[in-house]
């Protein structure tokens, strides 16, 4: 019986074959490493809290400072999140020693039920965790705030949102990226907390008279965030 033999102008369909066979496997590999990434995963997070407080009604419309409830920005690594007696110098209708407070703010409001809760039990406030780094990635909050790295480098604009949502990746990349080029996210350390700054003449120029006039050398060794 003769063998069956393959024409010979199939001798070039099988390049084509493997080049297109490397291109799928390219295209899949490149789909799940995007997809996987904290730019996909990440960013747009906005997970519902136990009541609907408005970042931008607080820090945008009262302008009230940063600080206020995240006390701890300046001095620790940690932004504290508030506890619910931040809450209540405003929004109680009596202090701890039960003093009417005559400028109370919406102190009946049932919005606000999570709050009187909290107080009245003594559990604190469930707060959903926005912007989360990995265990083994330690960020020292205060290292950047007073070196003139705004709030507005990593969180966006929070005083235009009423949920906070993740608006940067907050990838090893992206911080690597700012460690080696930093002059675009500096300003002068006491504007790090006016989140509608913006600098006079360009942003690079301003960032780079800060870096000199503070010396800041970011180091990107490995062992400045996984200690």
């Amino acid at each position: 019986m003769d063998r069956f033999l393959f024409p010979k102008w199939t001798n070039t369909i099988v390049p084509v074959l493997g080049a297109l066979g490397a291109i799928g496997v390219l295209y899949v590999v490149g789909m799940v490493a995007f997809g996987a990434s904290p730019e996909t995963t990440d960013v747009g997070y906005q997970p519902e809290q136990p009541l609907p407080f408005s970042h931008a009604l607080h820090a945008g419309k009262l302008k009230l400072d940063c600080r206020y409830c995240h006390n701890t920005v300046e001095v620790a690594g940690h932004a504290a999140v508030p506890p619910t007696a931040t809450c209540l110098n405003c929004h109680s209708g009596a202090d701890a020693n039960g003093v009417v407070n005559t400028v109370a703010i919406h102190s009946t409001s049932p919005k606000l039920a999570p709050i009187r809760e909290s107080q009245a039990t003594g559990k604190s406030m469930q707060w959903r965790r926005v912007h989360d780094l990995p265990d083994y990635v330690y960020f020292n909050h205060s290292a950047h705030v007073r070196r003139g790295v705004s709030c507005v480098s990593c969180h966006g604009r929070v005083d235009k949102m009423e949920k906070v949502t993740q608006v940067k990746p907050l990838s090893m990349g992206w911080c690597l990226e700012c460690h080696r080029h930093p002059e675009p996210n500096l300003r002068p350390p006491e504007l790090v907390t006016k989140l509608d700054w913006k600098p006079e003449g360009d942003p690079e120029e301003v960032g780079a008279k800060i870096r000199k006039e503070l010396n800041l050398n970011p180091s990107t060794n490995c062992s400045t965030c996984h200690r």
